[in-house]
This record gives C-alpha cells, sequence and structure tokens, in this order.
C-alpha cells in the first residue's frame, strides 16, 4: 500500500497544501488560486480537495496530515516580545489576544473540525494530524526536493516561531541544524519595513520594492548601517528595534524611522518619488550584503559544494543571481515556492524522510519539483464545453497548426493569454498561466503593465528562453527553471545610451531601450530569466521554437496571467474572464484558440472593446 502524506501552511498568509505519495510529489496548490481572494490565509479547504482529487484519494487514506508550524511556539514568541516591549504594545495585544485564545491555541481541534467538515469523515477516521516547525518545513522544501545528495541549507525569512534566519547541512535523508538568528532580528522584517515605507503591501510588495531598486541611487546605504543593522563579517546581525514598530504595533516602522529619512511613509497609490527609488536601491543593496556575507560564513562552516535556500527572502532572485555569480557554491538551488507556501511541501517532506526514515533519490542533476507545474489541468472537452456555454467564438487547432499560427501572431506584436497544462505551484508563472509577448517589441512592457496588467509602469517582466540559448542573451549558462535567477543581458546585445539619455535618472529611464530585447530588459541591463526545459514543459519549449523558427528569437517575454490584485488564473473560467476584461489580444487555452475581435462582451462590459484596444 502506498504511503499519502498531506501538508498544509494555513492561518498566517498564503495558504497551501501539498500530497506526496511514497516521497513523490503528487500535487500542490495555492488556496487563492481556486477562491479568487489574493493571498488567501485562510483553512485551504480547495487546494486540499484538489489534492486529493489529483491522487484519487480521500482523507481516510492519508497516513499523516502535517501542518507546517508550530502555533504553541508561536504563541510563547508573542507573549514573550509582549512582555518585553510592555506597556508599549497594549492595544496590538488587546486585539491579537481574543483570535489566540479562541482559535489558534485550538488549532488541532480546529483542524480536526475543518477537515470533517470538508470531508464528511468522522473524527476517528481522520489521520494523525502532525505539527512541523516553521524553519524546518523551509530547509525541508528546499533540500529534500533539491537534485542534490548533499548541501548546505539557508533559510530566511520575516519570523517563523522564533527563528527570522537559519543554517542547516542536507546529507541523504538527513537535515541538521546549526544556528539560526532570531526575531526580533530579521532581514526579511528588516526590507519588510522598507516594503511599508516605499507604500507597498507588507507579504506582497517586496518584489516590486526589488524591481524599483534599479531606478534609483543606494544613497541611504551608510544611514541604514549605522542606524537600522548591526552587520558582523559573518553576515550575522541585530537590528536597532528603537526605529521599528512591529513588535508591538501594527505597522512595520515609527516616528524615529520617519525622522531618520526625511518624512513620512509613502501613501498607497500616491505618487513615487526619487526618495522611494533611492530608499529601495538602498535596502536592495543592504539585503544582497548581508546575503552574500551569509553564505560565504556558511560554504566555510560546511566546506559544501552546493546550497538550497528557501524562505520568503530566497524570493529576491536579484540577491540570489549574486550568490550564483559572486558566491563560495559551486550550484544554488532555491525552491520555486520559497515563500510560506512551500512550508506545505516541506512539511509533508519532512515526515516521509525523517519521522518515516525513508531515503531521497537525489542524483545530482534533476529535482523533484516536476516544473513545479504540480496544479490542476483542464481538457479540450472540458474547455470547449466551456466556451460554449459562453457563446465564445473560438477554434479548436492540431498541434502543429497551433504552434505555427501563435507564434506568427506573437511576431506580429499580439499579445496572447497561455494556458496549458498543469498550473504553476508557486508565485510564479512558468508558461502554464502566462501572458506572453514579444521582447523585442519597445512598446510591449508598458502595453503589458498599463493595459493589461493594470500595475505599475516600472515593473519588469521576465524573460522565457530556451535552455540551450540562454548564454546567447544572458551572462549565465545555467538552469534557472523557476524564475528566480537575476541575470546581466551579454554586452553585445546592449544598446548604449545617447548623451541627453545619460542625463536622465529614475522613472526618467523607463522608455529608454536597453537591448535589442527591450522588452525583457531592466533599466539596470538585468533580466529575471527563466529557461524553458523540453523535458518539463515540452508545449511551452514547442512554442518558443515555433518562435524562433520564425524569427530568430528565442526568447518571449513571459508574464503571470492575472491582473493586478488577482491571483494567477487556474481555471479556464478565469482565464476566459480574464482575456474578455483586458486588451489580451489573443487566448490560447490547451488548443482553442479566441480572438478579441468578434467575441461578445461579457454582461456589463459593454465598453471592453474601447477600453481596452491596444495602440
Amino acid at each position: 500500500m502506498p504511503t499519502y502524506i498531506l501538508g498544509i501552511s494555513a492561518f498566517y498568509h498564503d495558504s497551501a497544501a501539498c500530497l506526496i505519495r511514497d516521497g513523490e510529489i503528487v500535487a500542490a496548490a495555492q488556496e487563492e488560486r481556486f477562491t479568487r481572494k489574493k493571498f488567501d490565509a485562510g483553512f485551504p479547504t480547495q487546494a486540499i480537495r484538489y489534492c486529493l482529487k489529483a491522487g484519487g484519494i480521500s482523507l481516510a487514506d492519508l497516513k499523516y496530515f502535517v501542518f507546517y508550524d508550530k502555533p504553541l511556539i508561536k504563541f510563547e514568541r508573542l507573549l514573550e516580545t509582549y512582555v518585553a516591549f510592555s506597556p508599549k504594545g497594549i492595544k496590538s495585544f488587546l486585539a491579537a489576544m481574543p483570535v489566540w485564545m479562541k482559535e489558534k491555541l485550538l488549532l488541532k481541534k480546529a483542524l480536526q473540525d475543518d477537515l470533517v467538515s470538508l470531508d464528511g469523515v468522522q473524527k476517528s477516521g481522520l489521520p494523525p494530524i502532525l505539527f512541523g516547525e516553521h524553519h524546518e518545513s523551509h530547509a525541508a522544501s528546499a533540500f529534500y526536493p533539491s537534485p542534490f545528495k548533499s548541501a548546505a541549507v539557508l533559510c530566511m525569512d520575516g519570523v517563523g516561531e522564533w527563528a527570522t534566519t537559519s543554517a542547516w547541512t542536507g546529507d541523504g535523508n538527513t537535515l541538521t541544524p546549526l544556528w539560526e538568528i532570531q526575531f526580533p532580528h530579521s532581514l526579511g522584517l528588516l526590507y519588510s519595513a522598507f516594503t511599508y515605507y516605499t507604500g507597498f503591501r507588507v507579504n506582497s510588495g517586496e518584489y516590486k520594492v526589488m524591481g524599483l531598486a534599479p531606478y534609483g541611487q543606494p544613497k541611504y546605504v551608510k544611514a541604514i548601517y549605522d542606524n537600522l543593522i548591526d552587520l558582523k563579517e559573518d553576515g550575522t546581525f541585530r537590528l536597532k528595534i528603537d526605529y521599528f514598530n512591529y513588535c508591538t504595533g501594527l505597522t512595520m516602522t515609527n516616528g524615529r524611522f520617519d525622522k531618520l529619512f526625511g518624512g513620512p511613509p509613502r501613501k498607497p497609490e500616491s505618487k513615487l518619488t526619487q526618495r522611494d527609488m533611492d530608499l529601495a536601491r538602498s535596502i536592495q543593496e543592504v539585503t544582497e550584503e548581508v546575503v552574500l556575507r551569509l553564505v560565504r560564513s556558511l560554504h566555510r562552516e560546511t566546506g559544501a559544494e552546493n546550497l538550497c535556500l528557501a524562505g520568503g527572502v530566497a524570493l529576491n532572485c536579484v540577491a540570489n543571481g549574486r550568490i550564483l555569480r559572486e558566491g563560495p557554491f559551486k550550484k544554488l538551488w532555491v525552491q520555486p515556492s520559497a515563500g510560506d507556501a512551500g512550508g506545505a511541501v516541506g512539511a509533508a517532506l519532512t515526515v516521509w524522510h525523517k519521522l518515516e526514515d525513508m531515503p531521497r533519490g537525489a542524483e545530482g542533476s534533476k529535482d523533484i519539483m516536476q516544473g513545479s507545474y504540480l496544479g490542476p489541468s483542464y481538457t479540450n472537452k472540458e474547455i470547449e464545453n466551456f466556451l460554449r456555454s459562453k457563446d465564445a467564438v473560438f477554434e479548436r487547432m492540431s498541434d502543429e497548426a497551433l504552434f505555427d499560427q501563435v507564434a506568427s501572431e506573437l511576431a506580429d506584436g499580439k499579445v496572447v493569454g497561455w494556458f496549458q497544462g498543469r498550473m504553476e505551484f508557486g508565485p510564479r508563472a512558468l508558461g502554464a498561466r502566462s501572458i506572453l509577448g514579444d521582447a523585442r517589441n519597445p512598446k510591449m512592457q508598458s502595453a503589458m503593465n498599463l493595459k493589461i496588467k493594470y500595475r505599475e509602469s516600472f515593473r519588469p517582466f521576465a524573460p522565457s528562453v530556451l535552455r540551450e540559448r540562454v548564454a546567447d542573451y544572458f551572462a549565465m549558462d545555467t538552469d534557472s527553471p523557476y524564475m528566480l535567477l537575476v541575470a546581466p543581458v551579454v554586452e553585445e546585445r546592449r544598446i548604449e545610451p545617447t548623451d541627453e539619455q545619460q542625463a536622465l535618472w529614475g522613472i526618467e529611464l523607463l522608455n529608454v531601450p536597453k537591448s535589442d530585447i527591450p522588452a525583457a530588459t531592466h533599466v539596470d541591463y538585468s533580466a529575471r530569466v527563466q529557461t524553458v526545459h523540453e523535458d518539463t514543459n515540452p508545449r511551452y519549449y514547442r512554442l518558443l521554437k515555433a518562435f524562433e523558427a520564425k524569427t530568430g528569437c528565442g526568447l518571449l517575454v513571459n508574464t503571470s496571467f492575472n491582473v493586478r490584485s488577482e491571483p494567477i488564473v487556474c481555471s479556464p473560467e478565469d482565464a476566459y474572464r480574464c482575456f474578455m476584461r483586458t486588451a489580451i489580444d489573443v487566448l490560447v487555452l490547451e488548443n482553442c484558440v479566441l480572438y478579441k475581435a468578434g467575441q461578445k462582451p461579457l454582461e456589463g462590459d459593454t465598453n471592453w472593446q474601447q477600453e481596452f484596444e491596444l495602440d
């Protein structure tokens, strides 16, 4: 009989579920994709249902159900923090305690009740409910799915129970903790403080700060080192908590922080200033320096050749790129769902390898994440039935005709919604739920940002490039299937600025072409690279090959199939709705192709064609 283990993360942000069978990942998905509530933190009912369906099992077939952290230890940390800072934080304490006393301290019972409601099974028929440790779940999600037989492991996030940064060694099926940095000293929370201060949402806007950074100057780096963080040569650090409010309040920063940087936080949605860009550049540079020092120390301590990363800070792909280029490790692997959602994977795999003492099959070259294509898929028949129910105008094409036609539309400057196979697990669209465009088109970035994504114009787009051609475009020649490495565009593809352009700075640089793939080149000549591999996504690979045959260009612009403030699409209905309410020209749902012209507007969307017509 196979052994099934279900891991979940929930109740803080980005809830998710993961099902493994005899150590193999069967399915994994975030709850937000089903509920359409971005960063949904609730019990992942629909994600669990999907995972069980994908495995062809019921709750009664599970050997274990695993939660990704230990709420009682987290409660201990909250109490000790409030006591340490009292009488400050009394309002926050009074707001938080009823939730903890009523719900989170009784989490095991709450989980049992949720599972009974989900499946109708009696409590006596439920599997044992286990609780992992937050950073161990991160470390397990980084090491166990990796291709490495042995590796050093570094986890960095806001905070788990107590740990904010932890180091481990992985060998075979064993993870051994080395050391940790504890709350309130947190690189993740330091970065989030600047996310809050520059007017973006904490736990989701950090990547906006990273994207904004190249528009600024590092003028506040000294102020950060002098006032906010005491950084040692080995990368360990302590924050100067007097400048922050996250220990006891409902905001990240306080008046001392405001005074240090010359004013209050930027109001969300207000105009970005040069100060905001300079702050973003400064905290990005400090973060990269901390991370580089930590990985160098970890290498000296372990002598390992390989490094695995997880935790929210591991989604900082600019820092990851520097680790790969400048760090001492020969190989780097980052969990594609490095944030809390990935904790569901780590929790399940911890039980399999640690509790069950089962071996790993790491062979050195291939991970077990299956390209992170672990979500739902839909058949052509299911898609056709849906489209007919909407009276949509579409054509079902053969594969040969489909790839040729879509490549032609992309070469002609069309924007394509691309919906194929199993949905991605993690924050990045990797060619299963993607919006695609021609990276050579100098208008593509602004068109996608403003008329499709409805998001800030400064935000860069990532290139999806054929793995065998990555070195033709970028100063790297390594696998980057999960879009978690930033690399420079090669010198020969860059466009040197004119004297007039060299005088520009900040957001004025947005519309200055930087290379012969301008839509995929950031203002600092960098790109967040996804390498596309035939074995993990053959259909996306085939589309890129068809585009290459027509244009000679082996890459496309790839952004997630969603609009601002919505999760990435999951179902054909989600994709169709996004297509109809944006300026996407062509929608490809498996082999079904829809053009915007000729479609009936969605009910209530009478002006969509005029409003979203591309220039």
